[in-house]
């Protein structure tokens, strides 16, 4: 009994350590810069600057389908998958528009240009430049699936429409954590909001 309260707490000490360690590897991640306009006590208006994305159009509007092919493809880009094979840093968040055929995209590091990032050697991939935005965002936590995404951007639609702002049918889904994060987990729904707002 008391070897397996001692392997017990050995082993929540290792996994503690390893989220910690985690948290603060995040924090070195690039982030998709923005500026908080107005906060609102469901969601939140951002501005959002011009940055440079690699993308890649996946031919379903499911989450739990599209969310691993486009990783799988655009990470074999970033870590080494081109014809330079330059490794290319890791950004937060990972954006997947919320589309018939979704959409993911990796933010591109900022001290990377267009003209010098490697050529990919999946035709699949593409280069987007996304121009500055105004957007409302909704944040849960956990873990993504398509009935949560549903369930928020049903949410963010009515609360939106209850303060009388008006938006776009460009919806995204953003997620900041890599699959093995257990705890402080952090998705969005945001959508573009009309000229005006």
């Amino acid at each position: 009994m008391k070897i397996i309260l001692i392997v017990g707490v050995v082993l929540t000490l290792g996994f503690l350590l390893f989220q910690i360690y985690l948290m603060t590897s995040r924090k070195k991640i690039e982030n998709y810069p923005y500026q908080v306009i107005k906060s609102y006590e469901a969601f939140e208006i951002r501005k959002y600057e011009a940055r440079l994305f690699t993308s890649v159009k996946l031919k379903t509007d499911k989450y739990e389908d599209a969310s691993g092919k486009g990783f799988s493809i655009l990470a074999g880009y970033i870590f080494g998958g081109n014809k330079q094979k330059d490794k290319i840093s890791m950004t937060s968040p990972v954006s997947m528009s919320l589309e018939d055929s979704m959409t993911m995209m990796f933010m591109v590091p900022k001290e990377w240009k267009k003209e010098d990032l490697p050529e990919p050697n999946s035709g699949d991939i593409q280069f987007r430049e996304e121009p500055a935005k105004t957007v409302a965002a909704i944040s849960f936590g956990g873990w993504a699936n398509s009935e949560k995404i549903k369930t928020y951007k049903e949410k963010l639609t009515s609360a939106l429409t209850k303060e009388g702002i008006s938006f776009t049918n460009q919806f995204y889904f953003f997620g900041y954590n890599p699959p093995f994060d257990l705890i402080n987990r952090r998705n969005e729904i945001i959508v573009t909001l009309t000229d005006g707002n």
